[in-house]
C-alpha cells in the first residue's frame, strides 16, 4: 500500500463522485470514438471543459466526460465558442431543475441561429454571383470558339 500525503491526496481527487462499477475509458479510446485528437482532449481538460480521473499519468474518462465531450463537439459544430459551451455546461446541476442553464442555452442558441442565418444569406448571395459570373465566362468561351471553328472549316 502506498502512503500518500494529504496534499497529494487532495491534488489527485476528482470532485465528482464515481458510481460503483462505473467504466472508464482511456484517452486513446475516447479520441478514437469521438474523432478528436489526444491534444484536443488535453486542451479541453486544460480549459476546464473535461475533468478525467487520473491513475498516475493515465487519464480515465467517465460517462459524464463522454456526455460533456458530445456537448462540446455539438457546440463547436453549430459555432459556439468554447467559452460559451463551458458557460452553459457549468450551470448544470444534477439535482436541480437547470432552468437557468436552459434559459442561457436557449438565449445563446437563438443568437447563434440568427448569426448562421445571416451567414447563409451572404453565402447564398455569393453563390448566385459566382454562378452568374461562370455563366458569362462560359458564354464568352462559346462565342470565341465559334469564330475559330468557322475559320478552321473554311
Amino acid at each position: 500500500m502506498k502512503l500518500v500525503s494529504p496534499g497529494e491526496a487532495a491534488a489527485n481527487t476528482n470532485d465528482i463522485p464515481v458510481e460503483a462499477g462505473e467504466e472508464f475509458v482511456r484517452i486513446g479510446e475516447m479520441a478514437k470514438k469521438y474523432g478528436v485528437t489526444l491534444r484536443t482532449l488535453r486542451f479541453y481538460e486544460d480549459k476546464g471543459l473535461l475533468n478525467p480521473h487520473r491513475d498516475g499519468s493515465t487519464r480515465l474518462y467517465t460517462r459524464r466526460d463522454k456526455a460533456r465531450l458530445k456537448l462540446i463537439l455539438l457546440g463547436r459544430k453549430v459555432g459556439f465558442s468554447l467559452r460559451d459551451v463551458k458557460q452553459m455546461m457549468d450551470l448544470y446541476d444534477p439535482s436541480g431543475t437547470n432552468t437557468k442553464q436552459l434559459r442561457l442555452a436557449l438565449d445563446k442558441s437563438e443568437k447563434q441561429l440568427a448569426r448562421l442565418q445571416k451567414q447563409r444569406a451572404l453565402i447564398d448571395d455569393a453563390i448566385g454571383e459566382l454562378s452568374n459570373s461562370m455563366s458569362v465566362v462560359r458564354q464568352m468561351l462559346v462565342e470565341r470558339a465559334a469564330p475559330a471553328q468557322a475559320s478552321a472549316a473554311g
